[in-house]
């Protein structure tokens, strides 16, 4: 099958700029309530069920089909398997990112995440004690994309804050497991994995049920429903953020090689139907190239039906008049 992916071609000096401009942005109301009210329903039957309600929105969600929990858990033997299964180019990849990661962490906690304390005029001790949470849980997309780097970007620093219990859930849509993001989740050390997602993944983790255990705070990417769900558990527990779709937006002067930018579209792109990738550049010759590019690469792309859907649907190829109306564009559209 043929995909065409078509951003929108949009150029600040038309008359109808502003009208297509906000329609490109838009996003509807009725799909936030729709989203919402189902989260909430979810959250609910989690709440009450535990376990069974778990099961039964996996079967419904995922495809996957299990007698109990158990076989839904991830064994420390299967994430050793895995990383062990991969070729020495993926392992040294992953073992190469780990170290990356925890460096960094580390020069983080060095920097800002020591106690501190003083005594005032009268004597009144006053300070900061900075201790780790008990349990952590780390959300993995595993559904329509799967992300080894979101294990690693998540758990890492979780251990390295001295986080004793790290709880990952992935979904495993169909029962299809992604070898990276397990052998990532043994390189990271996390301690228990469930091959669960969603909302009701959220709820578990943030309730606890007879075999998930309740976590102190919930951190990771998900779609729409995750981050509602997210938003809808906070206060039981902690979470990181609310993010919303994928986006990316590029600031482009028509000096970067425009593959590179090609794929910095597709980067996000790839991720949901419903992920925005923008493009802001003053010089029409150049757009069309991105745009060639876009054609050129596209079928390359593992997936490019998503891709092709998520920029032909929300992505905009935008011409301004020049760098400084492309750069208050961009601050328009960032909050």
């Amino acid at each position: 099958m043929e995909y065409v992916a078509a951003p929108a071609r949009l150029s600040t000096a038309d008359a109808n700029f502003e009208h297509d401009f906000a329609q490109r942005l838009h996003w509807s109301a009725d799909t936030d309530a729709a989203i919402e009210q189902r989260v909430a329903d979810i959250l609910a039957d989690v709440q009450k069920r535990g376990d069974a309600a778990v099961l039964e929105y996996t079967a419904r969600f995922d495809g996957l089909q299990v007698e109990g929990m158990a076989a839904l858990e991830l064994t420390q033997a299967e994430l050793k398997a895995a990383f062990d299964s991969l070729g020495d180019e993926q392992r040294d990849a992953l073992t190469a990112a780990a170290q990356r990661v925890r460096t960094y962490h580390e020069a983080q906690k060095r920097a800002s995440g020591e106690s501190w304390s003083y005594r005032d005029a009268d004597g009144t001790l006053l300070g900061q004690k900075v201790t780790p949470l008990d349990r952590v849980g780390i959300y993995v997309p595993g559904g329509k994309a799967a992300y080894p780097s979101s294990v690693l970007m998540n758990a890492i620093p979780a251990h390295v804050a001295g986080v004793q219990e790290i709880i990952m859930v992935v979904p495993t849509p169909r029962g299809e497991k992604n070898a990276l993001v397990l052998a990532a989740a043994y390189v990271a050390g996390v301690t228990r994995g469930f091959t669960i997602g969603g909302a009701q993944a959220v709820a578990a983790l943030a309730y606890g049920t007879a075999t998930i255990p309740k976590v102190d705070k919930i951190t990771g990417p998900g779609n729409a429903y995750v981050a509602s769900a997210k938003k809808r558990v906070f206060g039981t527990v902690g979470i990181d953020m609310i993010a919303g779709p994928s986006e990316i937006l590029v600031l482009a002067d028509g000096s970067t090689p425009p593959d590179w930018v090609a794929m910095d579209l597709f980067s996000q792109a790839e991720h949901d139907e419903l992920a925005q990738s923008i493009l802001l550049c003053p010089d029409a010759d150049y757009i069309a190239a991105v745009q060639r590019e876009i054609d050129r690469l596209l079928p390359e792309m593992p997936r490019r039906a998503i891709i092709a859907k998520s920029l032909s649907d929300r992505g905009a190829l935008i011409l301004t008049r020049d760098m400084q109306e492309a750069c208050a564009i961009s601050n328009r559209i960032a909050p």
